[in-house]
């Protein structure tokens, strides 16, 4: 990890122990967990136990209160490794943050103690079949019935969704006119009866997966709802600005490894009597694509780096989530060719390009990201849509 103003000492301490546990640990599963679809939730206790899950939570819900750039040198670390299985220190930082903030303390208490133990898996219900971009029209039902919600409806394109022993749900509360403000949140546990899940067939990200979760008549206890009724979309998306960075880090890390392993590569393998380090056509993209790397990675730390300050930084995440998945896709891709056809076989490289892939769907498009800065630079009022 090279040094630069956002990662001091500690931090720097701590992504050298994250690092080896994520080489010596995670690694050696990477290959294997694609080909199997089998999260090791052993492997995940582990790294709970180790305080690699949400260390910027409270100390009061188990979490080390260490700051969102904790979070970021973790996720750097682990995703070196297997981007697919960062997924679920993703998700523990982007739910536990929505939980610590906006649950009954009594209810989301024991979930988060599981979740920053490795005990337990959160997704997030966002996505539906009629659309993802657009998560403000969502026609899951929820509706009110004494102490009770009732849920119908289904999600799609969840991450985790037949791992996950919880989630976060978004459904309409609201009439159907009244958009995000209609929107309400529910911490729902995944054994609750009426719920059944499937799985995809992915290109990437297998190990984590993603499929669709169907409610039909589910009743949650009243008190699950995070946040307020009807406010639910517009409260708690202010998470995934914290969310984006971390996505940025994650991506950027393999994009990283990648790189390091071709210029390694590209001074032992020979042609024409040369190593293939002395083509400027084989190490000037490379050097491009080094250059770019360091700086999109500085602009991820930038973002949690504002928000442990409080400041605004919704434009920094929107930068880190469409500029990082991309140009870590573009990276690893420049790499695998390098390799030529050993690149093209199964392994390494191939893996990690369909994973990161994802990441340029999934958690909001470029053009979605885009939008958002554009608001962010014009003022919403110009930029509506």
């Amino acid at each position: 990890m090279n040094p630069n103003p956002y990662i001091d000492e500690d931090l720097q301490a701590l992504a050298t122990t994250a690092r080896r546990f994520a080489q010596e640990r995670v690694a050696p599963g990477f290959l294997e967990r694609d080909q199997t679809r089998v999260l090791d939730r052993a492997l995940l206790r582990e790294m709970g136990e180790l305080g690699f899950i949400a260390p910027e939570l409270p100390e009061q819900f188990g979490g080390l209160g260490m700051g969102c750039l904790a979070a970021g040198v973790i996720h750097e670390e682990i995703a070196r490794a297997d981007l697919s299985f960062s997924y679920l220190n993703l998700l523990a930082s982007l739910n536990g943050q929505i939980l610590s903030k906006y649950g009954n303390p009594e209810v989301v208490g024991p979930w988060l103690q599981k979740l920053i133990a490795g005990q337990a898996i959160c997704a997030i219900a966002l996505t539906e079949p009629r659309g993802g971009s657009d998560a403000a029209h969502l026609r899951l039902r929820i509706e009110r019935d004494g102490d009770e919600y009732i849920i119908n409806g289904e999600k799609t394109s969840i991450s985790a969704a037949d791992q996950a022993d919880m989630a976060v749900v978004f459904g309409r509360t609201g009439t159907p006119e009244s958009g995000a403000h209609g929107v309400t949140a529910l911490l729902v546990p995944m054994n609750t009866p009426g719920i059944t899940t499937n799985r995809f067939d992915c290109h990437g990200q297998r190990a984590i997966g993603r499929g669709s979760i169907f409610f039909e008549n589910v009743r949650v206890p009243a008190n699950h709802r995070l946040g307020d009724e009807n406010k639910g979309f517009v409260q708690v998306m202010h998470g995934f600005d914290f969310s984006r960075s971390l996505i940025g880090l994650q991506c950027l890390s393999v994009a990283r490894v990648s790189l390091e392993e071709t210029w390694e590569y590209i001074t032992q393998r020979e042609a024409f009597g040369q190593p293939l380090s002395a083509f400027q056509g084989v190490t000037h993209p490379l050097a491009q694509y080094d250059t770019e790397v360091e700086g999109a990675r500085l602009l991820c730390l930038q973002g949690l780096w504002l928000k442990d300050r409080g400041l605004a930084h919704t434009a920094e995440a929107g930068m880190a989530k469409w500029w990082g998945p991309k140009l870590a896709y573009d990276v690893i891709h420049q790499c695998l060719l390098c390799y030529g056809h050993g690149g093209y076989d199964r392994g390494l490289m191939e893996q990690r390009l369909r994973d990161v892939l994802g990441f340029q769907i999934g958690d909001g498009t470029a053009q979605i990201m885009k939008t958002i800065i554009a608001r962010v630079r014009a003022g919403r009022k110009f930029v509506p849509a």
